[in-house]
C-alpha cells in the first residue's frame, strides 16, 4: 500500500477504491486478483466466534555448510479473504497479531483498545490495560504517530516500545518502536490488527518523531541477520512465505537464473537535505512487450531530466498499476481490448485473448499470461474481462509503475536492504513460470475453475483515453540522484560482508544464505518379513497460536478455525 507522503504533497493517482467494493467482494476465487489500490476498499470483517486457535508452521533456519541455526527466519503468508493483502503473524509483548506485510510503507502499527472506529471492531486488538511488562511509554504517550495512505485511508495514535519478533522466530527485537493506533478507517479483515511496513526508514513518521527505525531497519542495523534481506514466495492458493536473512531454498533453486536490479535513489523534499537517499523499492522499468512486440516506456518527468520510468514494487497493492501513456500503449496492441472506466484507467478485453505481456527490468523479460493480469469477466458481458493493468494519472513523486501482487505471485522476490559504505539496495526476481504461452482451451478451463464474474456495467460506446495535467515534481530537482549509489548511513551495519559491492550479479552464488521450511509431511516405508512394502504419510504437529489476549476481554478477540 503506497504512502501518501507526509510533505505537505501527497502521492497521486490512486484508483477509487470505493467504486470497486462490489468488485472485490466478487473476486473471490483463487486466480483472481482484487481491484483497487491499497488496502481500502471498506470491506467490514466477519464477526467471530469466541476462540481463535491457529496452527503455525515451525520452520527451521539452516546453513547449507554446518547445519546449524543462525540468524533467519521464515514463517508463512496467508492473503487476506478480500485479496488486497497477505498477513503474517507477529508476538508483541508476548501476545500475537497479525500484520498486513507492506513495501509500501515502513511503520509498524497495531489498532489498540483505546481504538473505538470501526476499523477496530471486532478484530484483536493491542490491550493497553494488560500492561505488559515489556511496554515502554515515549513521551508519556504523546509523541504523535500517523500515516496516511494513498487510497485515503490513515492510522492515528501515539508511538511506544515493545519487545517485538516474528511468530516462531528467534527474530526478536527488545523496545522496538511502533505505532498504537487509537483511529484509522483502514479496512482490516481476517482478523489482522495491524500493518508491518518494509519500506526504507526514510518513509517512516516513526523514525522523524521518536527517532529510531523499522521492524526490518533495525534488524539489519543491529546485524543479527545472516544477511540484510527479507523474500516473499506468493502463490495462486492463498499462501506464501516471507523470510528474514535468507532466502527460500525450496523455490530457489537455481541462484544464477535470479536478476538483481539496483533501486533508485530520490531527491530530498525541498530542505529536507541535501543530498539524495533510498526511498521506496522501485527500479527502473527499461520495457513492455505484448506478444513479443517491444516498446520503450515514457518517463512521466522526462521534461525535467528524470528519463527512466520507475516500478515501485509493493506486496500492499493487489495489481498492475501504470501511466496512462504506457498502458494504452499496451492495449492497443491486444485486439478487440477496449478502454471501460476512463476515471479508474480500467481496460476490458476478449476473454479468449492468449496474448503474453512482459515486462523488462535490467536486462531480463518477466512474461506474465492472461491467467496473471485477468481480472475476472464482466457480469454484463462475460465474453469481456477485466484486465490488469489499470491506469493512473501522473504522480508527483516520478514513480510511474506500480506491481502488486497480480504480479509478484509469477516471481520470487528478494529485497537486499544494502550495507551502509559498501552496497546499495536491489532488488532480486527469480522467475516461477517455464512459460507463458496458454491455448484458448488452457484459457477456458482457468475461467471456468474461477467462474466468479465483476459486477460492472460496460459502456455501450467508446472512451478516449483522458488526459491529465502533470503536477510538479515533489522532490528537489537541484539535487542528482542515481540508480543503486552506495551510501554511507541509513542501511545495514557494516559489519555485513558485502557480496554485491557495485555489481548486480554474485561474485560467489553460493555465499548467499539460504533457508529451507520444515518438512509437514513426513512419508515412512516399512519392508516386512514377507518382503513386501508398505508407505505411510503422516502429516507433522503444528504448534497452535492464539491471536491478542486469551480472555473475554473487549480488548481482544478470538477465534477458532484451520490454517491453510
Amino acid at each position: 500500500m503506497r504512502l501518501t507522503f507526509i510533505h505537505n504533497e501527497s502521492s497521486s493517482g490512486s484508483p477509487n477504491v470505493a467504486l470497486y467494493t462490489v468488485m472485490l467482494l466478487q473476486l473471490v476465487t483463487a486466480g483472481y486478483a482484487a481491484v483497487g489500490n491499497g488496502m481500502g476498499g471498506h470491506i467490514i470483517p466477519r464477526a467471530p466466534s469466541d476462540l481463535i486457535t491457529l496452527p503455525i508452521r515451525t520452520l527451521h533456519a539452516r546453513s547449507p555448510a554446518d547445519n546449524t541455526t543462525f540468524g533467519a527466519s521464515l514463517t508463512s503468508l496467508s492473503l487476506a479473504s478480500n485479496r488486497q493483502s497477505y498477513y503474517t503473524i507477529i508476538t508483541v509483548g508476548g501476545l500475537n497479531f497479525r500484520v498486513d506485510l507492506d513495501t509500501g510503507s515502513a511503520d509498524l502499527w497495531l489498532a489498540s483498545s483505546a481504538c473505538e472506529t470501526i476499523t477496530c471492531k471486532n478484530i484483536p486488538l493491542y490491550p493497553l490495560n494488560h500492561r505488559s511488562p515489556s511496554f515502554v511509554e515515549l513521551n508519556a504517550n504523546e509523541t504523535v504517530f500517523k500515516a496516511s495512505y494513498a487510497d485515503t485511508t490513515f492510522a492515528s495514535g501515539f508511538v511506544a516500545r515493545e519487545t517485538i519478533g516474528l511468530s516462531n522466530s528467534n527474530l526478536t527485537i527488545a523496545n522496538q518502536v511502533f505505532g498504537v493506533v487509537t483511529d484509522s478507517n483502514v479496512s482490516l479483515t481476517d482478523q489482522t490488527t495491524g500493518i508491518m511496513g518494509l519500506g526504507f526508514p526514510r518513509l517512516s513518521s516513526i523514525s522523524t518523531a521518536a527517532n529510531a527505525s523499522s521492524f526490518f531497519a533495525t534488524l539489519a542495523a543491529r546485524g543479527v541477520l545472516e544477511y540484510p534481506l527479507f523474500a516473499l514466495s506468493l502463490t495462486r492458493n492463498a499462501s506464501g512465505t516471507l523470510t528474514f536473512g535468507a532466502i527460500d531454498s525450496s523455490v530457489v533453486t537455481n541462484a544464477t537464473n535470479i536478476g538483481w536490479n539496483k533501486v533508485a535513489q530520490f531527491p530530498p523534499f525541498g530542505a529536507e537535505s541535501n543530498v539524495s537517499s533510498y526511498l521506496q523499492w522501485a527500479i527502473p522499468i527499461t520495457g513492455i512487450a505484448v506478444n513479443g512486440t517491444q516498446f520503450t516506456p515514457t518517463s512521466t518527468y522526462a521534461n525535467i531530466g528524470l528519463t527512466r520510468s520507475l516500478a515501485l514494487f509493493d506486496i500492499g497493492s493487489p495489481g498492475i498499476y501504470g501511466p496512462y501513456q504506457d498502458v494504452s500503449r499496451i492495449f492497443t496492441m491486444i485486439d478487440g481490448a477496449r478502454l471501460v472506466d476512463a476515471s479508474n484507467g480500467q481496460w476490458a478485453l476478449p476473454c479468449d485473448t492468449t496474448v503474453p505481456m512482459s515486462f523488462t527490468f535490467g536486462q531480463r523479460n518477466y512474461s506474465i499470461s492472461p491467467t496473471d493480469y485477468i481480472i475476472g469477466p464482466a457480469s454484463g458481458n462475460p465474453n469481456l474481462c477485466l484486465s490488469w493493468p489499470l491506469a493512473l494519472p501522473p504522480s508527483s513523486d516520478g514513480i510511474d509503475w506500480q506491481f502488486g501482487s497480480a504480479f509478484l505471485r509469477t516471481v520470487y522476490s528478494i529485497f537486499n536492504f544494502g550495507i551502509n559504505g559498501k552496497e546499495p539496495p536491489l532488488i532480486g526476481l527469480y522467475p516461477l513460470q517455464n512459460s507463458t504461452n496458454i491455448t484458448e482451451t488452457q484459457l477456458a478451463s482457468f475461467l471456468s475453475a474461477n467462474s466468479a464474474t465483476v459486477t460492472t456495467t460496460l459502456p455501450n460506446f467508446i472512451l478516449s483515453t483522458p488526459t491529465f495535467t502533470t503536477p510538479p515534481y515533489t522532490l528537489n530537482t537541484s539535487v542528482s540522484v542515481s540508480v543503486g549509489g552506495i551510501v554511507s548511513s541509513g542501511l545495514a551495519n557494516t559489519t555485513y560482508s558485502a557480496l554485491f559491492a557495485q555489481k548486480t550479479a554474485l561474485t560467489n552464488v553460493s555465499a548467499l544464505p539460504t533457508i529451507s521450511p520444515s518438512p509437514t509431511v513426513r512419508t515412512l516405508v516399512v519392508t516386512d518379513s514377507a518382503g513386501d512394502v508398505s508407505t505411510t504419510v503422516s502429516i507433522a504437529s503444528m504448534a497452535a497460536v492464539t491471536l491478542g489476549l486469551p480472555s473475554s476481554s473487549a480488548a481482544s478477540i478470538h477465534i477458532t478455525y484451520s490454517a491453510n
